[in-house]
């Protein structure tokens, strides 16, 4: 019996000049050619541009030759997002499972770990104007002796992850109206050995959460920002295959950032961090919620690493 997961380094190297070509003629980054024989085949960079895997009697692939052919085929014609092919995508330092129960997570979406920890070091000095001087890397410990973050609309539990791992301390809890992108984001964080220490909740937004109203150190999320009558606008990869759960944000993109600013006060400390990623063009209305609400100070908007005006930040008062 043949084993149709194993073929030849030449008939690898033959797929990859076919799909290279396929690739060029379809507008495809070529990248993601060398990006799926990396994940499919276990190859490393230096094999692939060497083209030394050419030499290799025996390639183990992750599935059957037919069923590579047949998922690059829907990338190259339906735009199926080659992280769906390979199942699996790189953020920050991990490496997330994710399906089309899930939202791809971005890079930019990277920097909200980076920004949580800013904000937590800029919290423990607001609390220090208080006599409650923190300054190290135990910062808000003696203010907050448990850190709580939530992460509402976890989808492939990155945000939690990443908060796990900035925050080796913390309790997170991540929040997911779908049961499939909640299988998905626990599968993440048994992998990544985090499991014990982000707890997931079925239901919309802080529902799940009554019991820790006044308890959460920082809420967090990334959530549906965009406008519907946009999203059937946006690149194909994205209207026809990504969750329309995690990107339909209602008539002006705002519905569920409104809900957010109005909600989270009930289970914010004094002092805790609310932060949130939203589209290039929303920064004054997110201001104007968060001020108008009343229940914030230090409300502030800052850029992702192309300028783009993309969170909000502001602390409980």
């Amino acid at each position: 019996m043949t084993n149709d997961r194993v073929i030849s380094g030449v008939e690898l190297w033959q797929w990859r000049q076919n799909a290279l070509a396929e690739a060029k003629v379809t507008d495809v980054p070529l990248m993601e050619v060398d990006w799926i024989l990396q994940e499919v085949a276990g190859l490393d960079r230096l094999a692939i541009r060497l083209e030394s895997f050419k030499n290799r009697p025996e390639i183990k692939l992750n599935f059957p030759l037919s069923e590579l052919n047949r998922l690059w085929k829907r990338r190259l014609y339906d735009r199926l997002p080659v992280q769906y092919i390979t199942g699996v995508t790189h953020w920050r330092n991990f490496s997330l499972v994710v399906s089309p129960a899930v939202l791809i997570p971005r890079p930019e979406t990277e920097l909200l770990i980076d920004l949580a920890v800013e904000a937590m070091k800029r919290g423990s000095e607001g609390a220090g104007e208080r006599g409650s001087a923190i300054k190290n890397s135990s910062f808000y410990v003696s203010q907050f002796p448990i850190i709580q973050w939530a992460d509402l609309g976890t989808g492939s539990g990155a945000i939690a992850i990443g908060l796990a791992d900035a925050f080796p301390d913390a309790i997170v809890h991540a929040v997911d109206k779908s049961q499939d992108a909640l299988s998905i984001a626990q599968q993440n964080a048994q992998k990544l050995s985090f499991g014990d220490r982000i707890k997931f909740y079925q239901g919309s937004w802080f529902e799940p959460l009554e019991a820790l109203k006044g308890q959460l150190t920082g809420m967090i999320s990334n959530p549906p920002y965009i406008p519907s009558s946009m999203v059937l606008n946006l690149q194909a990869e994205v209207t026809q295959h990504e969750p329309h759960l995690a990107l339909d944000g209602g008539s002006d993109g705002l519905d569920c950032i409104r809900y957010l600013v109005e909600k989270a006060p009930d289970y914010l400390c004094s002092g805790g961090v609310w932060l949130i990623e939203m589209m290039a063009g929303q920064a004054q209305l997110v201001v104007d919620l968060l001020r108008k609400n009343g229940s914030y100070d230090r409300v502030e908007i800052l850029p992702d690493l192309a300028g783009i005006e993309r969170f909000a930040l502001a602390f409980r008062s």
